[in-house]
């Protein structure tokens, strides 16, 4: 896996053991898309039972396998989703107008990553430009919205973004690097993939895993309070979710249509059941908790905080 890119015509701006392969879903799992959650009439979600499985909130590298991101189980994502609930402030372009006005940057990307605390498949990262464009209404951060919502934003996303593209780090990288290089890579994979090489970089979250030589700034909860972060978060999140669904075809047990690889009950039950797929992450502490499959856990080559500069990986 490495990256994909896209880029319409850029609108003018304005002043704003044996798995069972190919054996149809059983009854167990949730209904494809719904993913446990209620609608509200504005497209956002509302917390119902059970509670989605998204990506854990920024903080802790969640490479050791904790279960940050399993659904419903922690305090921060009962939050996240209680805030769902509340009245959402649209994004602006304030962060990429002080950018601008400070630095000079004519183009400015706006980065966010989906799959950090899954405990299958790649770890994805859109860049995503957007100049000052008015953006599509309802845009916010992709894990505050239903699926149905989100769908409708990336098609619409697709058509309105100067430029986007993604990177991947796929779970043997994610092995080998740890999650902070491997974050790193996806993000200069999706950074080449561009059209355009930004002059400035906005991050989602508070630590800068993408460093030299690009011009970063991180902003906490920039998914929410950018526009170009936003439409990163939700491009990454449509795709990724296309593509968990893709590699659970031939391991229907896993449900991995419906909880995208994180570590959902289903999940869990069929990791005791059939151990890991060729997509899991067998270097993360879940794995300590599979006796039956012990002989499959990998040993991390390079420790986390190693992150490989940018030119080891094969860039500039």
């Amino acid at each position: 896996m490495s990256s994909e890119s896209q880029h319409p015509a850029t609108e003018p701006e304005s002043d704003e053991p044996e798995h069972n392969a190919g054996a149809p879903q059983g009854p167990w799992c949730a209904v494809p898309g719904a993913e446990g959650t209620r609608a509200r009439p504005d497209g956002l979600a509302v917390p119902g039972e059970p509670a989605p499985a998204e990506e854990p909130a920024h903080g802790d590298d969640s490479a050791h396998g904790e279960d940050s991101g399993a659904p419903g189980e922690h305090g921060e994502e009962g939050r996240r989703y209680a805030d769902a609930a509340m009245p959402i402030t649209p994004p602006t372009h304030r962060v990429e107008r002080s950018i601008r006005a400070k630095t000079g940057a004519k183009v400015v990307a706006g980065i966010d990553e989906v799959g950090r605390g899954a405990w299958a498949g790649p770890v994805t990262v859109c860049a995503a430009v957007t100049g000052l464009r008015r953006p599509p209404e309802g845009l916010t951060d992709s894990k505050l919205l239903t699926v149905k919502r989100r769908t409708e934003l990336a098609e619409a996303l697709h058509g309105w973004v100067s430029a986007h593209a993604l990177g991947h780090a796929s779970s043997e990288e994610i092995d080998e690097l740890g999650m902070t290089a491997a974050l790193r890579l996806a993000a200069l994979r999706a950074l080449e993939a561009l059209p355009v090489r930004p002059d400035a970089v906005i991050l989602d979250g508070k630590h800068d895993y993408l460093g030299m030589p690009w011009q970063v700034r991180t902003v906490i909860k920039g998914d929410q309070s950018c526009v170009s972060v936003a439409a990163a978060s939700v491009l990454a999140k449509v795709r990724r979710d296309a593509l968990m669904a893709e590699l659970g075809a031939d391991h229907s047990d896993f449900c991995f249509a419906d909880n995208a690889g994180y570590p959902s009950p289903v999940h869990k039950t069929a990791l005791q059941a059939f151990g890991p797929t060729p997509y899991h992450r067998m270097s993360w502490a879940f794995m300590d908790a599979l006796p039956r499959w012990q002989h499959l856990k990998r040993t991390r080559a390079l420790p986390d905080e190693e992150t490989p500069p940018a030119e080891q990986m094969g860039f500039f």
